[in-house]
């Protein structure tokens, strides 16, 4: 099939390419449910995709529709960590059925890539497709619509989920849900004043990296602790039944 390239601004904007105490959080609560088969939806330029592969999957398969494609495979073409490495140009309904046949993979990733997706129960039934029996799907999305700001808009956000919404997709779409948390309480009145009440439409690196540096681990380990009531984020492992 023709790939498909899309005007996508790409993954990673909540927690950018550099921030690694926030991308290492997640990979930790994701790795237990990864497998050797592994499908990365939105990979972008492969920051996440590089991490993917400390955990030395059998094979690592990267969908990526937009002009980052390039980059991605120049980032990650190199790497020996997996036995097999592929790539799609394309949006994942369209190359669904081509990974399937490749082998049925253990799990799928969407890091900050559904809430770009205007059809996503589609979507998430095309993943139920294409899983292997008993895989999973692993989610991390932003959450609570009361923060979708001008800056949501213009980074290409259809939405931002609530707990609810969220469960009742994956749970029509076919699939049990076995952990869906908030993630980032903390999180939440910096962007409320940022981007909801202050109007901002741009991302500071520094400011992120500042955030990273040394709000995550402080997070991280309370949230280890107690599960926060609510949260700039929702993180889900479903399996499909």
């Amino acid at each position: 099939m023709t790939p498909k390239q899309v005007e996508y601004v790409g993954k990673d904007l909540e927690a950018m390419s550099f921030a690694e105490s926030y991308h290492r959080w997640i990979l930790d609560l994701m790795r237990p449910y990864l497998g050797r088969n592994v499908v990365e939806v939105g990979a972008g330029t492969g920051s996440f995709s590089e991490l993917l592969l400390t955990a030395h999957p059998d094979s690592l398969t990267m969908v990526e529709p937009s002009e980052m494609f390039a980059e991605l495979q120049a980032n990650i073409s190199s790497r020996t960590e997996a036995r097999q490495v592929r790539f799609h140009q394309n949006i994942f309904s369209n190359v669904a059925d081509e990974i399937a046949l490749a082998g049925p993979p253990d799990s799928i990733i969407y890091i900050n890539v559904l809430e770009h997706i205007e059809n996503d129960l589609d979507e998430l039934r095309a993943v139920h497709r294409t899983l292997k029996s008993d895989g999973h799907l692993i989610v991390f999305v932003p959450a609570l619509p009361m923060l979708f700001s001008e800056f949501d808009r213009s980074i290409g956000h259809f939405r931002r989920y609530r707990r609810s919404e969220l469960r009742s997709k994956l749970e029509e779409a076919g699939f049990r849900v076995k952990d869906l948390r908030w993630f980032d309480m903390l999180g939440i009145l910096p962007w409320l004043l940022k981007y909801r009440i202050a109007g901002s439409t741009a991302m500071e690196a520094g400011a992120v990296h500042l955030y990273d540096r040394l709000a995550v681990p402080i997070i991280r380990r309370a949230e280890t602790l107690i599960s926060p009531p609510v949260g700039k984020n929702l993180f889900a492992v479903v399996e499909k039944i």
